[in-house]
């Protein structure tokens, strides 16, 4: 079995979350920027949040961002979806200014623009807030991110996490295991506590 995600950084994570109470997500540093504009952001990479970088959007990526979701879905569904595409896209753009355009899928062993599951979970949780404040989400709201594993049942591994408001229903919202750029895997979170994993 290959492992999933740097081990120091999860258990890091997970002594952090022993210190809060459920519904607050905990990152693994205080300088990360947890109320993001689009002229002024955070994203981590390097494994564990090794790394910050400071990003702002151009006027006309931001616009070409809120385009994919007007008009607004009509379905919990059809969002889903329209989050997929605006996560690659916020991936695409980023990439091109922090140099994490060369991050590969599935990687835990860092380099240069490497990103792991935590890394990972952190920047897609902050695209998701910054698309929930500019009114981008209507069907949805941010969760806290979810790890499985602990080495019981697995190895450690976090993601992203949506709660769909008209069902009640968690959803995962997983990038790691896809180069940058891709649309991120969303799946009900039991079936990816579960120990999903994409087929190869």
């Amino acid at each position: 079995m290959r492992p999933k995600c740097d081990m120091k950084g999860l258990l890091a994570l997970g002594l952090l979350a022993l210190c809060v109470s459920s519904h607050a997500d905990v990152f693994v540093r205080d300088d990360i920027i947890t109320d993001p504009a689009p002229d002024f952001f955070t994203i981590c990479h390097g494994n564990g949040c090794l790394n910050l970088g400071y990003v702002s959007l151009k006027t006309d990526q931001w616009e070409e961002l809120r385009g994919l979701f007007h008009p607004m879905a009509r379905s919990a569904e059809e969002e889903r979806e329209r989050l997929r595409r605006a996560i690659a896209l916020m991936e695409k753009f980023v990439g091109a200014t922090t140099g994490t355009w060369m991050d590969k899928g599935g990687t835990f062993n860092g380099g240069e623009g490497q990103m792991d599951c935590i890394d990972e979970s952190i920047n897609t949780t902050l695209y998701l807030k910054m698309f929930e404040k500019y009114g981008l989400m209507r069907d949805h709201r941010i969760d806290d991110r979810a790890t499985r594993g602990w080495f019981i049942g697995g190895w450690p591994h976090t993601t992203a996490v949506i709660l769909e408001k008209g069902g009640n229903r968690l959803w995962a919202v997983d990038s790691w295991f896809l180069d940058n750029g891709e649309p991120p895997f969303i799946l009900p979170l039991e079936t990816w506590k579960s120990g999903w994993e994409p087929i190869r």
